[in-house]
């Protein structure tokens, strides 16, 4: 039997979504779920679910953990990169993409993040 690579990262989705504002104070969107490394426990990639109405044109967004801040008095994220950044980036509406090494790269790349080997977490 051949080894199967796996997905090494888990989506963990929160029940209720939590709010994201740019530098500026404006709402963007909310946090859909965290991808977390299967070995290592790290979430380094949130998904931002941004636009949308009842659930309807919403559209999803990975990036970096670290361009993320959590504001503790406001008990929600404050993103270091501008909305329309966000807006521009990869994306998907209704199925998920797969989140393998290319993809990862891909986001890391559009985001000018350091790029994260999925192997090691």
């Amino acid at each position: 039997m051949a080894d199967t690579p796996t997905q090494p990262l888990l989506a963990a989705n929160l029940a209720e979504g939590m709010k994201v504002k740019s530098r500026d104070g404006k709402a963007i969107g909310a946090v859909h779920a965290f991808m977390i490394h299967k070995r290592s426990g790290r979430a380094m990639y949130a998904v931002l679910s941004l636009g949308g109405f009842l659930g309807i044109g919403k559209a999803y967004y990975a990036v970096p953990v670290a361009l993320l801040a959590y504001d503790f008095a406001a008990d929600q994220y404050v993103a270091s990169v501008e909305p329309k950044v966000l807006e521009g980036g990869p994306s998907w509406t209704s199925t998920a993409p797969e989140f393998d090494q290319d993809y990862a790269d891909r986001v890391a790349s559009y985001y000018s993040a350091d790029k994260q080997d999925l192997e090691i977490g």
